[in-house]
């Protein structure tokens, strides 16, 4: 049955080219935007999960500017560390020569002087952005490495970086190793050689200006160095010499040192007798360092102007050394790590990227395709409405 009123073929064309125009409009849209999810009104579920990666991305790039900021830091200090060493290795070839008699150790004084000048300029510039980690400022900084994501949860996780005080500082001295054998004229300073089957005596003193908390002793006995730092108990004991004694006893048995043994005499404060039992000569030096100087603050007290000063400051050096030795490698290994820890995130960041983009972009080849597809088809729909709408003017050649 034929009907002016009613056009199926015209309202089936009319539906066809409405979808087909629905259809070009979207392939339109993903061409433009270059995404096939450009809202949520696409698809709701990949569009939520792409923006919480966009927004850890977003996070992990602040992360790398960290990380390059960290290991700019941590390089600066390593620098710093590695520089003093040098110096320090200089300081000890002028120690090494004031052992002989026939030196001016007036001259090697002043150019140790200087060196030691030097260093304080060191660390005094080794600073990043204001920050300086080896000039007693800071005991620890964190450089932020990572973000941690489980489910709905965030955290920060970072990486700590040890600061390393390789200061020279304000030494005040104490005279704690008076009564010592081979002490210096400062009294903080003593230093002797014990020959095969010989003794020599360590004596640590307080009666003179009391311990403080942090204040150490250091003892370096045949290339290997002990330590014993004050602790509050120790200040706050009547026998705070004693127990410092007892302790760097403890520390310098721990050493192993073959033939070399340590007694403590109860009958006199603070007294330890070193005694060579091997057949090779020991060379002992002690050194105090107060606590309000910093971790080369003994080198402030080296003076190699006389004999004892400079066997004392033979041992001392040593020590000193291992400082700044210690300081670098510390540094080293962490800038290590943040290097590490900064090429990963890149790479990550670039592999979430790519995860975005195989969820949201457009394939274009294939959008490529489908536009001139249904344009093909919006033709054909168009024509094809054309033709229905034209089906009712057949019906008036029945009435003429």
């Amino acid at each position: 049955m034929s009907s002016i009123l009613t056009n199926s073929s015209a309202m089936v064309a009319l539906q066809t080219m409405r979808s087909i125009s629905t259809n070009l409009a979207k392939t339109t849209a993903d061409i433009s935007t270059g995404k096939t999810v450009a809202t949520a009104k696409d698809n709701a579920a990949v569009w939520a999960i792409s923006k919480v990666m966009e927004s850890d991305v977003q996070g992990f790039k602040g992360i790398s500017d960290s990380l390059a900021l960290g290991s700019s830091t941590i390089a600066v200090a390593r620098q710093a560390s590695e520089t003093i060493t040098s110096l320090l290795t200089q300081v000890k070839g002028k120690i090494v020569a004031a052992q002989e008699s026939n030196v001016d150790r007036g001259k090697i004084q002043t150019d140790i002087v200087a060196l030691r000048n030097q260093i304080d300029s060191v660390v005094g510039a080794a600073q990043f952005n204001g920050l300086n980690l080896v000039d007693g400022s800071q005991t620890s900084i964190d450089v932020l490495a990572s973000l941690d994501r489980s489910g709905t949860s965030v955290t920060a996780s970072s990486i700590p970086v040890t600061a390393q005080d390789l200061s020279i500082g304000a030494y005040a001295a104490k005279g704690v190793l008076a009564g010592s054998d081979g002490v210096s004229t400062a009294a903080d300073t003593a230093g002797f050689a014990i020959d095969a089957a010989g003794t020599g005596t360590i004596v640590i003193d307080d009666s003179a200006a009391p311990f403080a908390a942090g204040d150490s002793v250091s003892l370096s006995i045949g290339g290997k160095t002990a330590n014993y730092t004050v602790t509050a108990e120790d200040v706050a004991s009547t026998t705070a010499s004693d127990l410092v004694a007892v302790g760097l006893k403890k520390a310098v048995e721990s050493l192993g040192i073959s033939g070399l043994t340590v007694d403590y005499d109860s009958g006199t404060a603070g007294t330890l007798v070193f005694t060579n039992g091997g057949t090779a000569d020991l060379s002992v030096s002690a050194q105090f360092k107060n606590a309000g100087s910093g971790g080369l603050g003994a080198l402030s007290s080296i003076d190699v102007s006389n004999s004892a000063g400079a066997t004392a400051a033979l041992g001392n050096i040593e020590a000193m050394m291992q400082t700044a030795i210690d300081a670098a490698a510390s540094f080293g290994s962490v800038q290590t790590r943040v290097d590490i820890q900064k090429d990963f995130v890149s790479k990550l960041t670039d592999s979430m990227k790519a995860g975005i983009g195989s969820m949201v972009d457009a394939d274009m080849e294939e959008a490529s395709a489908r536009l001139q597809a249904l344009q093909v088809q919006q033709q054909l729909s168009t024509q094809a409405l054309s033709i229905a709408n034209q089906q009712p003017q057949s019906l008036l050649s029945l009435f003429r």
